[in-house]
């Protein structure tokens, strides 16, 4: 049966670069995944990590990715047709290596979009024959450190002022438009009412398929309108963390009818493996679950309180580049956030607050503010 297979992160690490370089699927993805990969017509992954033998990271917050060249025969070998580079680490060591990468994808005949020297470059969609219908992939990432800019290359960003327009004009001249956005709060399994607001209005734009990759993590679906969202596939083949999260993943499979189904995986140490019996009734169960969860008003928003709640205090440390000690850090685990909240209450005025959201909040004050932060940092990379 004709079908399109879209995985999550394919990204080769320390611990399993040489399978890759061996070219051996067989180890990486296990007899039974290999065989539903072969039998698909296309196979479309995120490729996270520039594919490069030099060194040269980019000053960033987080890790700064990178494989070596031979391990292009693991992707050849899995069968990777097509592969998104709009990511947030695709430019993590320059455009030296993303220039290996693009350079090596094409003299091994694997096709690659969401990355250009220019953002019209960038924001191209890859088209291809399916099923006596034409396909378009379209391919954005939320803007962190590898965005394409006029002056530099890197990945296609999400704009709403742009890829809206980008995604309406490919369903002009598509059957089918599948939306692959990089995006979403890392190990995070629901959407924030703006990720949701973002990719409903990707639907009503003409994509009839959303995907969000990103988050490491099972998330769940939406029907809407005419469209599928998936908000969080998790990943496909990404030895970097165990964890409940990285754990479990899901391929997104379209039929020839272009009927949505989900295949569950299993993260197998450095490997990858088709889930079977209970373990992928929990991870469908969970996804279904979920998905029911957010058809519920309110639901998506409540949930989301719940996670700012969580996480708040360490994103108000972060712009406010306050620092806590490990002995603070420790202490307020103890004491289950009271020196936390203490802290915030004495540092963070009602006052302070107000202002600090209104410069992240407002479009003019939020320009200026990264406009200037852009300026100290060309200021200390020229010393």
């Amino acid at each position: 049966m004709s079908k399109i297979i879209i995985g999550a992160d394919l990204v080769p690490t320390q611990s399993n670069a040489e399978l890759f370089a061996a070219g051996d699927a067989e180890t990486l993805v296990g007899t039974e995944l290999r065989k539903i990969l072969a039998d698909a017509d296309y196979r479309i992954f995120n490729l996270e990590t520039p594919l490069a033998d030099v060194e040269s990271p980019i000053a960033k917050c987080g890790p700064n990715l990178i494989a070596p060249t031979s391990t292009i025969q693991g992707y050849k070998a899995i069968g990777a047709d097509i592969l998104t580079l709009a990511n947030n680490h695709i430019l993590d060591h320059g455009v030296q290596a993303l220039d290996s990468t693009r350079r090596l994808l094409k003299e091994n005949g694997i096709a690659f979009f969401g990355v250009g020297d220019a953002p019209r470059e960038a924001a191209e969609p890859y088209v291809f024959e399916f099923a006596g219908k034409k396909i378009g992939l379209y391919a954005c990432a939320e803007h962190e450190f590898s965005i394409v800019t006029e002056k530099t290359p890197g990945a296609n960003p999400f704009d709403p002022l742009e890829s809206l327009d980008h995604v309406a004009a490919l369903k002009a001249r598509c059957d089918f438009v599948v939306v692959l956005y990089h995006g979403g709060k890392e190990h995070y399994r629901y959407p924030s009412p703006n990720l949701r607001k973002v990719c409903r209005k990707l639907v009503e734009k003409g994509a009839n398929l959303v995907v969000c990759q990103h988050s490491h993590c099972v998330g769940c679906e939406e029907k809407y309108c005419d469209g599928t969202i998936v908000y969080g596939q998790g990943n496909f083949l990404f030895d970097r963390c165990d964890n409940e999260f990285w754990g479990t993943g899901l391929l997104v499979a379209l039929d020839a009818d272009f009927n949505v189904s989900y295949i569950p995986l299993a993260k197998d140490g450095n490997k990858v493996r088709l889930a079977q019996g209970a373990q992928a009734k929990e991870i469908l169960d969970g996804f279904q679950t979920r998905s029911r969860e957010i058809t519920a008003a309110g639901v998506v928003e409540a949930k989301y309180a719940e996670l700012a709640k969580k996480v708040g205090d360490a994103y108000l440390a972060r712009v406010s580049a306050t620092r806590f000690t490990f002995f603070f850090r420790a202490l307020n685990k103890l004491t289950g956030g009271r020196c936390a909240r203490r802290a915030r209450k004495r540092r963070f005025t009602v006052k302070a607050l107000l202002g600090m959201q209104n410069y992240v909040k407002c479009e003019a004050h939020r320009e200026l503010l990264l406009s200037g932060i852009a300026d100290m940092l060309d200021a200390e990379n020229k010393k």
